[in-house]
């Protein structure tokens, strides 16, 4: 059974049915505890203070109290007191007064001990006292009354008496408890009691059992007291051990978060009442609302043919929880370079501060690595959701300083709300992973769940089943466009673009499939098979003689690929090219990412000398210093600014500047989608030193590549035009 206040440790607002409730128990406990003690006589009390064998049940009444056994799926505050075996055997061996006095003090004693609220302490005194006076009733039903001076010990045809007292004693002290909860929670009576009330029933019967032979010990001797005790410190133990187990079992051992499988049992706890919460608010709507017209009905039931004004319609709130998938920045960094055991002291101090940020009743859990879930059982609405996810990523941003280092960090958080985005906790859970991944994309920070933004749709899984199929059956292979010299007209190099060739859509661009394989290992695996694959076209180029220079676009991803380098040397290597006769181009927005740019990979290239071609430049925010440090040899101008430069002044001076750096840089430019003479002329009087695009040459096969090599290196080169 819950406890009143278990999540609130304040008094009820004054007025409240809640406090009306504790008001009237208290004071029926007050009431029956003073009828009980009027009754006691100076030998009572005499015969009280002079038996040890009261002090000893004392004792244990306040320990039990005070430690409570806790098995798997119990709290402090359900779980099982021992102290019930003890109060119900000095009720039957003594009588209401002495059993009361010493349940009265075990209880102040725990509530001091744990801090409780004065209320509450004595709420819980009132429920014990009421719970045994009931019992006592039902023993004096049967003649069986006992004093300090006339103690009692039951014998075998007495059991059926200490059996009813004992079920009025549970019944009462449940129902007591029960009503609390119900008025706390607001639900029904017969939902507070029907939480765990198999778990109840067996506990009391257990407990409540060995109040009979507690009380024939204590007759015989104060000595066998302690022997029935031992039986309970098994159990303590047992139950120990238990609860270890289950909180290793539903916890991170680093961190001591839950772990995922708490987190499904929470999220499916938190999904049920969320469902449920919203049923009854669709019938409480509908009983409204047939309430309403009825009462419209009568009223306009004199005018007959006049219908009922309908008001205006309102959506409903919904009853939403939320799934957060928080991702920490860079983390594997500090691995790297720190070791991890710094960054595990990292990840500790990272669980402290989400745990600390979030709001009462949600749940911080971590999935593994550098990876948490925040589970809201209960959120407003995305903006809500918004603010709890901002909270988050404020508290990870406080500097933080371990062995001497500051270390600043950043999460990125992927939002997804129930039902709106999902109906079950692995949905969730996928479409949380989905936003965190398009918050870091975007370099937002958090992202709520969006369908036009997820890449995991049915079609595109099933493209990338095709695609894994294309790369063993070769399905995919390189098409290339000449880079011309606008000077002369000679070539500067062959782009290699890849193209795949599917067996029911026919050829495919880059664009169409490559977003998919980003996302997983197929993208290595690509990327090799294309740098391989522009080796072994080079290699046939330059055994004609045809001595050209092949670029192949790399991702960022590529660039912290450290068997890249190798694969490319070896390549190179077995074919007999030169360093030079391969080209990688990468995206100017990879500048923008420092891990990228000092990527280790960066600078095994370097040494191997293959030459880096920056793309699409214009359209992010390099660092001109990073930019002079790269083994770049050429910068090549998007096409965005070229197919423009005839008619905005605007592009022109974009493309104009660009070119100007380049050539201060001591870099190539290259202009990308030239498709007129009027814009290679345009580009060449910039001084812009190369180009390509479906002017000079669309993108070709290997064999009418080869074809157009050999035509174009036969004639004498002129300026393009």
């Amino acid at each position: 059974m819950k406890d009143p206040n278990n999540t609130r440790n304040t008094a009820p607002r004054r007025g409240s049915p809640l406090w009306i409730y504790f008001v009237v128990v208290i004071l029926l406990g007050v009431a029956a505890g003073g009828v009980a003690f009027s009754g006691l006589t100076a030998d009572d009390l005499d015969a009280l203070a002079s038996t040890p064998v009261f002090w000893i049940l004392g004792c244990f009444i306040i320990f039990g109290e005070l430690r409570p056994i806790i098995t798997p799926g119990s709290t402090e505050n359900n779980g099982a007191t021992t102290s019930t075996t003890f109060s119900f055997a000095a009720l039957l061996y003594a009588g209401l007064p002495i059993a009361a006095a010493l349940q009265a003090v075990a209880v102040i004693t725990c509530g001091i001990f744990r801090g409780r609220t004065p209320h509450r302490i004595a709420f819980n005194v009132a429920q014990y006292t009421l719970s045994l006076a009931a019992a006592q009733l039902v023993l004096a039903l049967f003649g069986d009354l006992a004093t300090p001076t006339n103690l009692w010990v039951p014998d075998g045809a007495d059991l059926a008496a200490i059996a009813l007292a004992g079920t009025v004693y549970f019944i009462c002290n449940d129902t007591l408890v029960g009503s609390a909860v119900a008025l706390h929670e607001r639900v029904s009576l017969i939902k507070a009691l029907r939480w765990d009330l198999g778990y109840q029933v067996l506990v009391h019967l257990a407990l409540l059992g060995l109040a009979p032979l507690m009380v024939i010990a204590m007759d015989r001797s104060a000595a066998f007291v302690p022997l029935i005790v031992l039986p309970f410190i098994a159990v303590y133990l047992n139950a120990s051990v238990s609860v270890r187990r289950e909180h290793q079992a539903l916890h991170d051992g680093l961190t001591g978060l839950p772990n995922r499988k708490l987190l499904i049992v929470r999220t499916e706890e938190a999904l049920a009442e969320a469902r449920g919460a919203e049923k009854r608010g669709a019938e409480k709507r509908g009983a409204e609302k047939a309430s309403a017209e009825q009462r419209g009905a009568a009223k306009l039931a004199p005018r007959a043919g006049l219908a009922p004004r309908r008001r205006k319609a309102t959506d409903p709130p919904k009853h939403r929880a939320g799934l957060f998938l928080l991702d920490l920045d860079r983390f594997k960094e500090v691995n790297d370079t720190l070791g991890h055991p710094t960054g595990d002291r990292l990840l500790q101090l990272v669980a402290h501060r989400l745990t600390h940020s979030v709001r009462p009743g949600d749940l911080v859990a971590r999935l593994g690595g550098d990876e948490f879930a925040v589970l809201l059982p209960s959120v407003r609405d995305e903006a809500a959701a918004r603010e709890v996810a901002a909270r988050l990523r404020a508290a990870l941003s406080e500097p933080v300083r371990l062995d001497g280092m500051s270390f600043d960090l950043e999460g990125s958080v992927g939002i997804a709300l129930f039902p709106d985005h999902a109906p079950d906790f692995e949905l969730l859970l996928q479409r949380a992973d989905v936003a965190m991944y398009n918050a870091k994309e975007a370099r937002s920070g958090v992202e709520i769940y969006s369908a036009r933004k997820d890449r995991n749709s049915p079609a595109r899984l099933s493209m990338l089943g095709d695609l894994r199929r294309a790369i063993d059956r070769s399905e995919l292979e390189l098409f290339y466009q000449p880079k011309v010299s606008l000077r002369d007209g000679q070539l500067v190099g062959m782009e290699a673009l890849l193209r795949w060739r599917h067996p029911d859509k026919g050829i495919l661009e880059p664009e169409a499939f490559l977003s998919v394989a980003e996302q997983t290992y197929l993208m290595r695996s690509i990327t090799h098979h294309v740098v391989g694959a522009a080796l072994a076209q080079a290699a046939a180029w330059w055994r004609e003689d045809l001595t050209v220079q092949v670029a192949v676009n790399a991702s960022g991803r590529d660039l912290f690929d450290t068997g890249l380098t190798e694969t490319i040397e070896e390549g190179l290597l077995a074919r007999g090219l030169p360093a030079a006769a391969l080209q990688l181009e990468i995206t100017e927005r990879i500048l923008m990412n420092e891990p990228a740019y000092a990527s280790d990979t960066v600078g095994a290239l370097a040494e191997l000398g293959i030459p880096l071609s920056l793309d699409d430049f214009g359209t992010g925010y390099s660092s001109l210093v990073r930019l002079n440090r790269l083994p770049v040899e050429e910068i090549k101008i998007d096409s965005s600014f070229v197919g423009r430069l005839a008619e905005s002044t605007e592009d022109a001076v974009i493309v104009r500047s660009i070119v100007d750096l380049a050539r201060t840089l001591g870099l190539r430019s290259v202009a990308e989608g030239v498709e007129d003479p009027a814009t290679a002329r345009a580009l060449r009087e910039m001084g812009c030193d190369a180009a390509q695009g479906w002017h000079f040459g669309r993108p070709m096969d290997a064999e009418a590549a080869t074809d157009w090599l050999r035509r174009h290196m036969q004639r004498a080169p002129e300026p393009a035009a």
